[in-house]
């Protein structure tokens, strides 16, 4: 499946994939595109059933978004790249770390859902809501988990992404995440990886991300404070050069 993308930066420079929080699409990465543009070949990608990607019916898998990243580079005709990812696009990277290792140079990983199987009835929950009644139905419970309350900044362009998901696009990815266990797996990833939770994340409380560095050979974990799951959006003077550093 062919995936909606938009690249920033230069065509020689070395190549950068920024997978988008469920829900999102690729737009999300605004703040991050003047500061690394000038770097790195930014692609921002759609996932399936995520901004202008096609939303194909149910169900997928971890293993199809992951795939679908792969299959990307290879109609770009790029061997090599980084990887950057929040939540949903934070698991599709740790999945592309464990499957697709010579594809890939580095990996910085936000706030990822590693292991919903464990509890994955509220996220099959939040798939009949969304099939049922549309994305309106989550979209401002939503926002109250990805921003803090004193977060002050433009929340409508995240509003307006949410809105304009495919119900069945969301609902389907909820489902691909609740059935997915990445932490098996965690140590044969061979990559640097940046592993960064935040203080107020309820979407993806820390207590569940900060176990996960321990298992990645090599890992470094970051905790943002007074940030909730968003967070290359709402705190980007940290994320930008935290980023900065990691790539290159």
């Amino acid at each position: 499946m062919r995936l909606a993308y938009s690249e920033t930066g230069p065509a020689d420079a070395p190549v950068v994939l920024l997978g988008s929080s469920l829900g999102a699409a690729s737009g999300m990465w605004a703040p991050q595109l003047d500061a690394l543009g000038a770097h790195f070949r930014l692609i921002a990608f759609d996932h399936r059933g995520h901004g202008a990607s096609e939303a194909p019916p149910g169900p997928y898998t971890i293993d199809d978004l992951g795939n679908d990243v792969i299959e990307l580079l290879d109609t770009l005709g790029v061997e090599q790249a980084s990887y950057v990812g929040i939540s949903l696009g934070g698991a599709v990277g740790l999945w592309l770390a464990q499957h697709a290792p010579a594809r890939f140079h580095r990996f910085a990983i936000f706030c990822p859902p590693a292991n919903l199987a464990a509890n994955p009835q509220p996220w099959r929950d939040r798939a009949a809501q969304v099939r049922a009644d549309g994305t309106q139905a989550i979209t401002e419970a939503t926002l109250g988990r990805w921003f803090r309350p004193d977060f002050t900044g433009e929340i409508e362009p995240i509003r307006q992404m949410l809105l304009s998901t495919s119900d069945e696009g969301y609902a389907a990815c909820c489902e691909a995440l609740s059935a997915t266990n990445l932490v098996p797996e965690l140590p044969s990833i061979t990559a640097p990886v940046l592993l960064v939770t935040t203080d107020s994340d309820t979407s993806v409380p820390p207590e569940t991300v900060v176990p996960l560095a321990a298992q990645i050979p090599g890992a470094h974990l970051e905790i943002i404070e007074n940030a909730a799951h968003l967070v290359t959006y709402s705190h980007p003077d940290i994320v930008n050069p935290l980023l900065r550093t990691h790539l290159g």
